[in-house]
């Protein structure tokens, strides 16, 4: 079922016109991130790639902490020198990323499990009590709420002038990033706990469809492709199983792990499932996301490993085991892996071969994903303690 709410849409030349400019505003957003060398959403992008940009130190060393009042499961956003973060506390804290200094704290209704995402100066995220936040990046004041009817862990992602998350209450939303009302809402059959992605098909490749898309993934098992301009389903892609990852897109193929143990890579074009991966070590759930590039798809599994596969066949390139749950998606910046795990263990691995070439013991466990932007290294933990690295040498870039 879809309810739809959008306006200047009466005629096919309106969404021709409509996908023309919000197609020219994805591709000036995301260079306009990529420029800044921050790290502004759950994912660096709106494809949710995990990929950053720039250098990362061989050898970093730990800059500052920052204590929350309870446990970090939120990925950190930076932006403009300010670090964002959510906490179990219900505040979202945003921290000079030179000092470690709090600038402001911003309290919800709730938890906030949602990985705060930046956008024209404001920070978006959701709580647990299915709020969603608009808040001045600058001072902490909030600008408008949305209410859902159910908890949001999923984080935002933009298109055009429209922010998009996922809820508990089985819905999709669109929502005016500058006032919160309802561009559109579509409901599906569970809980949409993941990122939606946003596809640029213009710069995609040959994805046979008329707007820009939102691909999504839920724990009602499917992959759905959905027209971000008014909410309509274009396709949708049965995986066999319940999916708490968010989908990385990377030009007409998506990357997501399930909770059968599989790794999917699917192709968008056709609308299928092009292979699936399956440890031999089996039973295990796949809840982080995927990162990828041309060469390889590296996810952290529940079987205490870290996979990467090659993106075309799906087959193994290597496994590095970590001894612990990974539920932190991995981040991938030059030559590097990244990424951290329940048994408190900060990683950078060697993308070619899978060894280990800088760890960090933390001492609590670590669900939360990397934030990487300008050489530096952010990650929450369970006790509520806030990690910045950097520094070092930069041969790796």
């Amino acid at each position: 079922m879809n309810d739809t709410h959008i306006s200047n849409a009466d005629t096919n030349r309106g969404y021709r016109f409509s996908a023309f400019i919000l197609s020219a505003i994805l591709i000036l957003n995301t260079q306009s991130r990529a420029d800044a060398g921050d790290w502004v959403s759950f994912r660096g992008n709106p494809q949710l790639t995990g990929v950053a940009a720039g250098f990362f130190p061989d050898n970093p060393h730990l800059l500052w902490t920052f204590e929350a009042g309870e446990g970090i499961e939120s990925t950190a956003a930076i932006a403009a020198g300010t670090v964002y973060v959510g906490a179990l506390d219900g505040n979202l804290y945003a921290i000079n990323l030179e000092s470690g200094s709090l600038k402001w704290k911003y309290s919800a209704s709730d938890e906030i499990k949602s990985s705060p995402a930046v956008f024209r100066k404001t920070v978006y995220f959701g709580d647990e009590m299915g709020v969603f936040h608009a808040v001045d990046a600058e001072t902490g004041q909030q600008r408008w709420i949305f209410q859902t009817d159910g908890g949001i862990i999923s984080s935002a992602n933009f298109a055009g002038d429209s922010v998009l998350f996922g809820s508990y209450d089985q819905y999709l939303y669109s929502v005016s990033a500058e006032t919160g009302a309802l561009i559109w809402k579509f409901e599906t059959e569970g809980y949409v706990h993941g990122t939606p992605t946003v596809v640029d098909v213009r710069s995609s490749g040959s994805l046979p469809y008329p707007n820009d898309v939102v691909v999504t993934t839920g724990c009602d098992g499917y992959l759905r492709v959905i027209n971000v301009l008014n909410g309509e389903e274009n396709n949708k892609i049965p995986l066999g199983d319940y999916v708490a990852a968010s989908p990385a897109v990377l030009k007409t193929r998506a990357f997501v792990g399930t909770f059968g143990n599989q790794v999917l890579g699917v192709d968008l074009n056709h609308a299928e499932i092009l292979w699936n991966y399956e440890p031999a070590k089996g039973g295990f759930p796949f809840y982080a996301s995927a990162a990828v590039t041309n060469d390889a798809v590296i996810v952290g599994g529940r079987d205490k490993r870290i996979h990467a596969l090659k993106p075309q066949t799906g087959e193994p390139l290597w496994i590095y085991p970590t001894k612990a749950r990974v539920d932190s998606s991995p981040v991938i910046i030059g030559n590097r892996v990244l990424f951290g795990t329940v048994g408190g263990v900060i990683y950078a691995l060697n993308i070619n071969t899978g060894e280990p070439v800088w760890q960090f013991v933390t001492g609590s466990s670590i669900v939360a994903s990397p934030c990487v932007a300008g050489g530096n290294l952010v990650i929450g933990s369970d006790d509520g303690v806030l990690y910045c690295f950097g520094g070092g040498t930069r041969s790796n870039e």
